[in-house]
C-alpha cells in the first residue's frame, strides 16, 4: 500500500521577496500569502524564499523551472490571455507542436528573477 500525494510545491529563491509577492499575485493570479503562492487549489504553487545573497538566485538555464499542465487547448488559451493582459512577461507564445500520437501546445512566462514557468496541453489523434 502507498500514500497519495495531493499537490507539491516548487521552492524559489528570489531577489525581492515583495516584489515578488506581487508579481505573482497580480500577473500570474496567484493568492500569495508569507507562505506561498498558489492557483487554482495548488495546481500551480510555489513557496518564495527571500535569498540571503543574489548569487544564490539561480533559475534553471535553457528550460523551465516549473511546468504546469492545463485541461485543453480552449483552457490554455483564455489561461495565455489572462497572464499576457495581467503583465505577465511572456517568453513563449503558444505554439503546437505535431508528434505521432497527436498535438501538443504551449507557452512559457518568466518571473522577476528569471524563472520560467512553462504552461501545456495535448491532444491525441483520432
Amino acid at each position: 500500500m502507498r500514500a497519495s500525494i495531493d499537490s507539491s510545491l516548487t521552492v524559489l529563491l528570489v531577489s525581492d521577496f515583495e516584489k515578488s509577492k506581487k508579481y505573482y499575485e497580480e500577473a500570474l493570479g496567484c493568492e500569495v500569502n508569507e507562505h506561498w503562492a498558489i492557483r487554482d487549489n495548488f495546481g500551480l504553487g510555489f513557496k518564495l524564499v527571500q535569498a540571503k545573497d543574489p548569487d544564490d538566485v539561480r533559475p534553471n538555464q535553457g528550460t523551465w523551472n516549473t511546468y504546469a499542465y492545463v485541461k485543453d487547448f480552449q483552457e490554455l488559451d483564455l489561461l495565455y490571455e489572462e497572464l499576457r493582459s495581467n503583465g505577465a512577461i511572456i517568453t513563449s507564445e503558444p505554439k503546437e507542436y505535431e508528434f505521432d500520437w497527436g498535438t501538443w501546445k504551449d507557452f512559457s512566462v518568466r518571473d522577476l528573477d528569471g524563472y520560467v514557468i512553462g504552461f501545456g496541453t495535448g491532444k491525441k489523434n483520432g
